[in-house]
């Protein structure tokens, strides 16, 4: 069976919309929550039968077009040897941030044979998926590098922002090494039987467009050219980013994330010729009652149709943590029925 999902990130024909929502795998799912009890979320994204249940959690309750590897942005960075933790109500916090070039040469590659559990969840995954597809997860060098250098989360980005326009040789050599391990840990999905992939660039919309274009898109380019050999679709997503997409969308994925900040029909006109679109639901109007909701989902499923290329509904950026979780199932039902009419009657 031809999955929906791959055929709209290809621009190919589809019968109806397809929908698969970030974040879709955990936070608002009771189910989810009860599962992850008394368990760190590194130590969860290491457990392959905790990551197949996790992910598979979503595509059970809500009926979506694909499954979301669970992961987090920083698992490939623990598994190549840095010292990270996730702390609740923080987020990611390196022990030993990166401040000079001799931090940089020191940070360690990530090899293949260091993630046979990764490899060992997509494949429990895909075997309980079927025909439904698998989208790999990987976070682009920018937003990997911003963890590194700042320690955790930053509002400002200021110490990232000071090595790329103090040293942007030194800058160059991390996003380098990071691009590497962004491939490598989405090459064994890959090559695992997942179908498609996302790179998530979560802080890339702090840089302004020159500060993007000369120093990060050469390496989130790396990333999709080092992968280009799996053939599969790929899907470029930042926070954010709408004076980015046109850059963003330069960098070698068949399709490009808008956040919910961005019209479709502005987006399409950032983006490549042909290129999908995904997106773009506020997060926020899923706490709206339905007969408000309804009509917003409705709006950009025909803007999405309306374009000359492939478009995959999602939201425009994750699920948010307190969301009634029959929401996002309703919305996949909505979604179904309004783009099969639409595309019915053409």
């Amino acid at each position: 069976m031809t999955s929906s999902l791959l055929a709209a990130l290809r621009s190919e024909p589809v019968s109806h919309t397809p929908v698969w929502f970030m974040r879709q795998a955990g936070r608002s799912l009771p189910e989810y929550r009860k599962l992850r009890e008394g368990t760190a979320m590194l130590d969860a994204c290491r457990n392959p039968e905790l990551v197949s249940e996790i992910t598979l959690q979503p595509v059970r309750r809500h009926g979506v077009d694909a499954a979301i590897f669970f992961s987090d942005i920083v698992v490939p960075l623990q598994a190549a040897g840095v010292d990270v933790e996730i702390v609740p109500g923080t987020g990611p916090v390196i022990a030993n941030p990166v401040r000079s070039r001799a931090d940089i040469d020191a940070l360690p590659e990530l090899d293949a044979d260091d993630i046979p559990d990764i490899a060992e969840s997509i494949a429990r995954i895909t075997a309980e998926l079927g025909d439904t597809p698998l989208i790999g997860f990987g976070g682009a060098p920018f937003t990997l590098a911003s963890y590194l250098i700042e320690g955790g989360p930053s509002k400002n980005h200021e110490k990232t922002k000071s090595l790329m326009a103090s040293d942007p040789e030194a800058f160059s050599a991390l996003l380098a090494k990071l691009a590497r391990i962004s491939t490598t840990f989405i090459d064994v999905q890959l090559s695992a039987g997942a179908r498609a992939f996302q790179l998530f660039d979560s802080w890339a919309g702090y840089l302004c467009r020159r500060d993007y274009d000369d120093h990060v898109l050469a390496h989130s380019t790396a990333v999709f050219d080092g992968l280009s050999h799996h053939e599969v679709p790929s899907i470029h997503f930042g926070v954010q980013t709408g004076e980015l997409l046109n850059s963003m969308s330069r960098a070698g994925s068949t399709a490009v994330g808008v956040d919910f900040r961005v019209d479709l029909t502005d987006a399409a006109t950032r983006v490549q010729p042909g290129q999908a679109l995904q997106g773009n639901l506020d997060p926020a109007l899923l706490f709206a009652p339905w007969e408000a909701l309804a009509p917003r989902i409705e709006d950009i499923v025909r803007a999405g149709l309306d374009l000359d290329r492939g478009f995959v509904f999602n939201l425009g950026h994750g699920v948010l943590p307190d969301t009634d979780p029959e929401v996002p199932g309703r919305i996949v039902e909505h979604v179904h029925r309004v783009s099969a009419e639409i595309l019915g009657s053409r």
